[in-house]
């Protein structure tokens, strides 16, 4: 198993923080070093900032969001970064929820499924510099009626495959990660309820006529060292509230149903009704601290460590770490905790 560093969303206010954590990840021998977006600050950009001031970790984005680009400029924007890089870019995509597709994007939030398996068909085509010629339901290049021609990707990425992984959650969209991805974004991601999850991963990989051999199983999970681990888990909070509570409308909030799956329901539907009605403390204090434990790495070297060692086993390759503290000096310190846990529990790779 190897380290990874998630900044999540830029223009936070700690820009520089996240700068030096990603250097310090670098430092460490990290592999991975990924940024999110959603209405704020792009992925890309901030990417190309990270990649100029590092040497060797690689950098992710976590995600590209599907609507926000055509899949012909999500190539181009992968083998732009590939090459500024040295061939370091590792390409995250997800649909993104209905609220961000539709209210910022202006894009239907439509056959999430059948739209995604396109796009990353056409992303791999357009990326293999061949003249780029698709027929879809949702994409259809160069369009028929009018003056566009066949084009090819004129830039030259470093690598032959640049590898494409996909943030996925219900059982649907996980087998096609399997099934058409290099690897696996995951949340919440817990070893004791990830059962489930990684047989439809695996589902689809059997669909392609693959195994989980090569397949990079990414879970994000929040990090606070601390001699309390029930105190460490109180940073938390409003990172899990905010998914499970107020990524989504009350119909449909994908983070909220896996924690329903995962085995919370009455909690999961009262973080989400305190949220929605702006209870903020009170849908914080609603998260069971059970799954808190379960998600996310919490207390000192050793126990991080001993979960670390669950993880591993569990299926995780790569585990990208989210200092929840946003003070510089506590967070280089968790990453350093991070891998000397990573040592001790001797599942390295």
């Amino acid at each position: 198993m190897k380290l990874g560093l998630n900044l999540g969303y830029w223009g936070a206010g700690n820009d520089a923080a996240n700068l030096e954590l990603a250097k310090e990840a670098d430092r460490l021998g990290f592999s991975v070093v990924w940024a999110a977006e959603a209405y704020g600050s792009d992925a890309p950009t901030v990417l190309a900032w990270v990649a100029a001031q590092t040497e060797r970790i690689d950098v992710g984005s976590a995600i590209f969001q599907i609507p926000a680009r055509t899949p012909a400029m999500a190539a181009m924007t992968a083998a732009t970064l590939d090459t500024l890089s040295g061939g370091r870019f590792r390409m995250g995509l997800g649909v993104s929820g209905p609220q961000v597709s539709e209210g910022w994007h202006g894009v239907r939030f439509d056959k999430p499924l059948a739209r995604t398996r396109e796009y990353v068909e056409i992303v791999k085509k357009a990326l293999t510099r061949e003249k780029l010629r698709f027929e879809g339901e949702h994409y259809t290049l160069p369009l028929p009626d009018g003056p566009g021609k066949a084009l090819q990707l004129t830039v030259h990425p470093v690598r032959e495959q640049i590898p494409i992984y996909l943030a996925a959650v219900g059982p649907k969209n996980l087998e096609l990660t399997g099934e058409i991805a290099d690897g696996w974004l995951a949340i919440f991601f817990s070893p004791e309820f990830s059962g489930e999850s990684l047989a439809s991963v695996r589902a689809g990989r059997e669909k392609a006529g693959k195994t989980m051999e090569g397949f990079d199983v990414v879970p994000t999970v929040p990090l606070v060292v601390g001699e309390d681990w029930k105190a460490c888990a109180d940073p938390v909070r409003a990172y899990t509230a905010l998914y499970v509570g107020g990524m989504g409308s009350r119909k449909q909030n994908f983070y909220n149903n896996l924690m329903v799956r995962m085995g919370f329901p009455a909690q999961a539907e009262e973080i989400q009704e305190k949220y929605l009605s702006r209870d903020y403390a009170g849908a914080m204090a609603a998260i069971p601290l059970e799954f808190l434990d379960a998600t996310a790495l919490l207390g000192s070297k050793e126990r991080i460590a001993d979960r670390m060692k669950a993880l591993a086993a569990a299926g995780v390759t790569t585990l990208s770490v989210s200092p929840m503290l946003q003070d510089l000096e506590q967070g280089i310190a968790g990453l350093r905790t991070a891998a000397e846990a990573l040592d001790l529990a001797g599942v390295g790779s």
